[in-house]
């Protein structure tokens, strides 16, 4: 039987014992793992593989010993309890021994847990758990988790209080980062609040999140972007001295009033426009950002984009004979100005 996404995830948490096994098959291997980890976690409980009740059977191993897996479903363990035998990445050359073992199962034996990369509707493996009467066949896709995804690995790591700014964050989050990732997200912010009976802010969010690389060029765009002129000077022989490229910082300016651009020209309005941001921003910097985007607006941006793509053309120019670095600084001290008015 097929099993709907909505319908997949639910049973990935809580699977039935009585079921003859279950094929787990996607594209993304990592997101494939991780539902298959849940799954066997759920069946056979954390003690299932210090008991013996899990059996790992590459799937090449059938092609030499097509017996092995009738054999691993009908072995008995010495600790009662769900058995499992797990078939990992299979293709339809193990079809003949996966085949054989769906029909030999009865009740009482292991159940089969086989996982796939992507497999056609031809595929003699898909056709075999979608048209096996006690037997499941979920397909996993490279979709963002949804909300009850998200709600339930927030809820495994004991985030049970989570404000609704926190869940737009982590919602984002999921959609930025790659399916392990925000899983061991989720486990740097169970961490971080261990012991902290208040709920998950955003915040805490933003303490979590992995690093920005441009994190360095944050102090020096934003004084830019509050028109904070005086100061530019001062932070500018410091990032010089730690190495900084003026290309590099002129990429990073431009890639800073972009973002704010997109913010300010979005139809929904600034806040709106920052949410949809790609890799997401989170906590004080996405307040920060969302102020000085409100604060430019969509005009005055425009000059601020052609003044640093003038800049970047001339660093990049044969015939430029003046200090790059200078360069920069100039642009970035027209911008603090432009900020003002």
């Amino acid at each position: 039987m097929k099993l709907s996404p909505r319908d997949a995830s639910r049973y990935f948490g809580k699977p039935d014992p009585s079921r003859t096994g279950l094929l787990i098959y996607g594209a993304d291997t990592m997101r494939v793992a991780l539902k298959r980890q849940e799954m066997i976690a759920a069946l056979i409980g954390p003690a299932g593989e210090e008991e013996m009740r899990l059996t790992r059977i590459p799937a090449a191993n059938l092609r030499k010993d097509p017996a092995q897996l009738v054999d691993a479903i009908k072995a008995v363990s010495f600790f009662p309890g769900p058995r499992v035998a797990f078939v990992e990445e299979a293709n339809d050359t193990a079809a003949p021994a996966i085949l054989a073992a769906l029909e030999d199962w009865a009740p009482g034996d292991a159940q089969i847990v086989v996982t796939a990369g992507q497999l056609k509707a031809t595929s003699k493996i898909r056709k075999a758990f979608e048209a096996h009467s006690n037997a499941y066949a979920a397909g996993i896709y490279n979709d963002p988790p949804s909300r009850e995804e998200i709600e339930a690995e927030l809820a495994k790591a004991g985030l049970k209080e989570v404000s609704r700014d926190a869940m737009t964050d982590l919602t984002n989050l999921s959609r930025a980062l790659d399916p392990g990732d925000f899983r061991q997200t989720v486990e740097k912010l169970a961490l971080y609040k261990y012991g902290d009976a208040g709920g998950v802010t955003s915040d805490d969010v933003a303490a979590s999140a992995p690093a920005s690389t441009e994190a360095a060029l944050d102090d020096v765009l934003n004084i830019v972007a509050e028109g904070r002129a005086s100061e530019i000077g001062p932070i500018m022989v410091k990032l010089q001295a730690q190495g900084t490229q003026p290309v590099g910082l002129c990429i990073g300016a431009t890639r800073h009033f972009r973002a704010l651009y997109v913010a300010a020209s979005d139809p929904g309005g600034a806040a709106q426009g920052i949410s949809r941001m790609r890799p997401p921003i989170f906590g004080p910097r996405r307040d920060r950002m969302l102020r000085q985007a409100q604060t430019w607006g969509a005009p005055k941006l425009e000059q601020a984009l052609t003044l640093l793509t003038d800049t970047d053309l001339q660093l990049r120019s044969a015939g430029q004979n003046a200090p790059a670095m200078a360069l920069v600084e100039r642009a970035l001290l027209r911008l603090s100005m432009l900020a003002r008015r």
